[in-house]
């Protein structure tokens, strides 16, 4: 009976996560309501992240990005100073992981290996796959490639943000697995700390998310549900690596630790770069309308 109550902790996590997604989002669609002020739609004289798309098109098809050469330095200095401070946080970490985890993972092993179902099991080997290299490398490219078309100012940015994130990713990992040469469990003593599946599932979903976010939205309720569908990747990555003992309990959780730090220092980069992202009209306060006025009678034609 207790195999089965392991194998429904995925579906209960992934329940829990979408359920504080949505009372996140109800709160934030009450919030308006309970103000003093009405708000407008992108169509009420308060032009979304979509407005001026196509004069900025124009604008960039005659300009040369004479920027892009110093912006694109700017952003990966920012980029390599947030890696290591991410890299100084995970070797304090890891001082604490590697050398006292076991006390947690070996049980946590043992008992998981002997209430494995193989039908969870089955479904794991294929989830799990999502936080493979090249699945998320290729995944990186392919928005950079996308994001680099349809992005309105500094086009260049999207795809220097992802590529460089898979250098910058790949060779700070590398340097903690330099440093802490852990063996992973008895059927994966290749997987070390931290879990660079769970990172990969952070890191990179989660700028791929945000990049989209800033371009096409900028609403807070769209943040809320990019958030938990990112937070729903990383928990199954963590869950299957663990379930199919491919890494230690501590491990998994380390990499989704390590992913949320890169993920912060590069969404800092791109904001020191382009600025903050720009609100949508769904929060911008309407005017009010002098009294004994319509909608008609107060409008220009």
């Amino acid at each position: 009976m207790s195999r089965y109550l392991v194998a429904l902790i995925w579906p209960a996590g992934m329940a829990v996560i979408f359920g504080v997604a949505f009372l996140a989002w109800r709160r934030n669609v009450a919030m308006p309501a309970n103000g003093t002020g009405h708000y407008a739609n992108h169509s009420a004289g308060h032009p979304g992240p979509q407005a001026g798309r196509h004069h900025s098109r124009r604008a960039g098809a005659r300009s040369a990005f004479p920027d892009a050469a110093a912006g694109s330095g700017q952003f990966l200095v920012l980029a390599v100073v947030g890696a290591a401070v991410a890299f100084g946080l995970m070797a304090l970490l890891g001082l604490v992981v590697v050398y006292h985890g076991l006390a947690v993972d070996r049980p946590v092993f043992n008992w998981l290996s002997g209430h494995q179902v193989h039908v969870a099991a089955a479904a794991m080997k294929r989830l799990t796959k999502i936080g493979d290299t090249w699945t998320a490398w290729a995944a990186a490219l392919a928005a950079a490639a996308c994001l680099a078309v349809t992005w309105r100012d500094k086009r260049w940015l999207p795809p220097v943000a992802l590529v460089s994130l898979i250098v910058v990713d790949h060779y700070t990992t590398l340097a903690l697995r330099h440093v802490f040469h852990r063996l992973g469990p008895p059927t994966s003593p290749l997987g070390t700390y931290p879990s660079g599946g769970c990172d990969r599932c952070i890191v990179f979903y989660g700028l791929i998310a945000y990049l989209l976010w800033r371009e096409f939205s900028g609403r807070r309720a769209t943040a809320i549900w990019a958030t938990a569908i990112v937070a729903a990747l990383g928990f199954n990555e963590a869950y299957s690596r663990v379930y199919l003992s491919l890494h230690w309990l501590t491990d998994a959780v380390s990499g989704l630790i390590y992913g949320g730090l890169l993920l912060l220092g590069f969404i800092v980069a791109v904001r020191m770069v382009a600025g903050r992202e720009a609100p949508s009209g769904a929060g911008q306060p309407v005017s009010p309308m002098p009294v004994g006025l319509s909608p008609t009678e107060g409008s220009v034609t």
